[in-house]
């Protein structure tokens, strides 16, 4: 069942967005060649706890860590630990907050130093991507049209959309309904309505969209190897049509 969030429910989720966007803000300063994901995991750990929320993921489901962060071809899911960052490097952040029991997600991808043409460009599709999905967000219109949204971007460019996780609603828990895919046609789909907040969070592929789990049943990689990217943004349908919930303090809206 979907749960239709008030004017204040949403400015309390915002907070929380906002929150997890200063976390990844913070994080990027952090995410130099030679720091270790297990390292910047204890740096994210504790600038959530210092501005009074509570990282969302650590524990959730058995998920040993305080963020997610998936080198290259990780996709997803990738538990920080030992694994060094290098020069070249495309690294996926991914937190979520809990501040005064709101939720707030947010992923980016970043380019560490000088990355590859082809890496760059996966980056700045899966990035272009999302923002045209949430482009399309008002009340009325249709799930498809995100996901159509997405795949007529990056498509055309020789990248894959990843089908086996999708965005969600998120707000009072972590993962709500509705499931929102990053593929499909326009027109197809739930009906948007103001007051829904979901995630858009497009994970692209640099070559074939299939994905295998490794032995942890967490970190999910590509399964031919090739590069992988995602940003996400939690959003809410409002009655002037969408707003972003995951703004860093410095971002226009």
């Amino acid at each position: 069942m979907i749960t239709l969030k008030s004017r204040d429910e949403i400015e309390q989720i915002r907070l929380s967005g906002q929150l997890a966007a200063d976390t990844l803000d913070f994080a990027a300063k952090h995410l130099l060649p030679g720091v270790t994901t297990g390292r910047l995991n204890q740096l994210i750990h504790t600038f959530i706890c210092d501005h009074g929320a509570v990282p969302a993921t650590l524990g959730y489901r058995g998920y040993p860590a305080s963020s997610c962060i998936s080198i290259n071809e990780v996709v997803v899911h990738g538990i920080p630990g030992s694994r060094v960052v290098a020069e070249g490097d495309l690294v996926k952040i991914d937190v979520t907050t809990i501040l005064n029991g709101f939720y707030g997600d947010t992923a980016r991808t970043f380019c560490v130093g000088e990355v590859s043409p082809r890496a760059r460009q996966l980056a700045e599709a899966t990035e272009k991507s999302m923002y045209l999905a949430i482009a399309e967000v008002r009340s009325g219109a249709r799930l498809g049209d995100i996901g159509a949204a997405i795949q007529g971007h990056v498509e055309p460019q020789g990248f894959s959309v990843v089908r086996d996780f999708v965005g969600h609603g998120v707000g009072l828990e972590f993962h709500e309904e509705p499931s929102v895919p990053h593929y499909g046609r326009r027109g197809t789909g739930l009906r948007l309505k103001s007051g829904m907040v979901f995630t858009i969070e497009p994970m692209i592929n640099e070559g074939v969209f299939n994905v295998r789990i490794l032995k942890d049943k967490w970190t999910a990689v590509t399964t031919d190897g090739k590069l992988s990217a995602q940003f996400e943004h939690t959003v809410a349908v409002t009655p002037e049509g969408c707003e972003i919930l995951t703004l860093s303090g410095g971002e226009e809206k």
